[in-house]
């Protein structure tokens, strides 16, 4: 079926792509998180550089955190019985994930810092741009509208729409805000992920899982809905998500595609209870990016910030849990009645639905099934 096959393929994919480390035997256990100071990164207590200001810079990067390891990746984006089946995959080839999929020290980002003083005494705001495209720059008039509000930029290099999400987009644009925010101050309610097209579509997923590092999203032109190829992260993480993360989509009047998708996304949102949610529509404008005034207004939004409402939210987490319940519970009858392949279809279902917040309880009932899910 066809979770079952986006299963498959994640363990194929993710194990080629974010790599192995040497045998398991060969590192102690928790390698993939640990603090050490990966080659080329800058030694710990080492000064920020400080880059000029009002002006785009390429920099390089020296700072990892283990915020984008690739174990946190796996935790934060994958569904729990996709990662469950490439940690199984590993410990059967008797290896490990690598702890990052990126060498700092080859990549390449641009920062615009803006030219006056931080806009309170929190610091400065901070957007990270996941672009469609590979080249690193300054969308244009975007400067004068980040100095008004006080927004420092950071965007990528070689991070467009062809390049592989889980190993690059997603760790590139994590590692770009976990090291400005150690060489400048910044105000950590005002730290948004942003993208155009394809690039939102990744700026929203990376929003969904890292909700304690990201307040908000900006979505130009490009939007998904939640659940299947994008499952919900870990509870903690999804309640964090709706709770504290505000979203703004911007599309233009005449991108027809990418209303339809925004609509659809749009529904997700309320489906899984997010509803700090706010859609623009720019007038006479197609599959474009935003203009400075737009991404002007766009960025007030995104400070403003809408607090949803605690007894919506909490009456549509309750609706959540109860639909989840019932049907972990179907399945644990099933597994009980000795109906092993249809305890697996639904299990896999609930997988694709609910992600994240279907654990631990669905890798419990996935190891009482013995019905070909991992773990074994």
């Amino acid at each position: 079926m066809r979770v079952a096959a986006a299963i498959a393929l994640a363990v194929a994919a993710l194990v080629l792509v974010l790599g192995c480390a040497t045998p398991l035997g060969a590192a102690p256990p928790g390698a993939a998180l640990s603090r050490a100071t990966p080659p080329g990164a800058a030694p710990p207590g080492a000064a920020p550089p400080q880059y000029p200001r009002g002006s785009a810079q390429l920099v390089v990067f020296t700072r990892y955190s283990p915020l984008f390891s690739n174990a946190q990746i796996v935790r934060r984006l994958l569904s729990p019985l996709a990662a469950a089946a490439i940690h199984d995959s590993l410990a059967r080839s008797l290896e490990a994930l690598t702890p990052y999929s990126l060498d700092l020290t080859k990549e390449k980002f641009l920062v615009y810092v803006p030219p006056g003083p931080p806009p309170s005494p929190r610091g400065f705001g901070l957007l990270v741009f996941v672009p469609p495209w590979d080249e690193a720059r300054l969308p244009f008039g975007w400067a004068s509208q980040l100095s008004h509000y006080g927004v420092i930029f950071v965007t990528p290099a070689k991070a467009g729409n062809t390049t592989v999400v889980l190993s690059r987009r997603v760790p590139l644009a994590v590692a770009a805000e976990e090291n400005i925010i150690r060489e400048y101050p910044i105000d950590r309610r005002h730290i948004y992920i942003g993208g155009f097209s394809g690039g939102s579509r990744v700026a929203l997923r990376i929003a969904l899982g890292y909700p304690d590092v990201f307040r908000g999203a900006l979505l130009n032109a490009g939007a998904d809905a939640l659940g299947g190829e994008h499952p919900l992260p870990p509870r903690d993480l999804l309640l964090r998500f709706q709770s504290s993360s505000h979203l703004v989509y911007v599309t233009g009047e005449l991108d027809t595609f990418e209303l339809a998708a925004d609509a659809s996304s749009l529904q997700s949102m309320r489906d899984w209870c997010v509803f700090s949610v706010e859609t623009y529509e720019t007038p006479a404008v197609g599959h474009e990016l935003l203009s400075s005034s737009a991404f002007g207004r766009a960025l007030d939004r995104l400070r403003q910030g809408v607090a949803p409402d605690a007894a919506r939210l909490a009456a549509c987490r309750s609706r959540v849990q109860t639909d989840l319940a019932g049907g972990l519970a179907q399945a644990q009858t099933l597994i009980d009645n000795g109906r092993p392949a249809a305890a697996r279809k639904l299990l896999l279902a609930i997988d694709d639905r609910y992600g994240g917040l279907a654990a631990p309880r669905i890798i419990e009932l996935a190891r009482r099934c013995k019905c070909g899910l991992p773990p074994p």
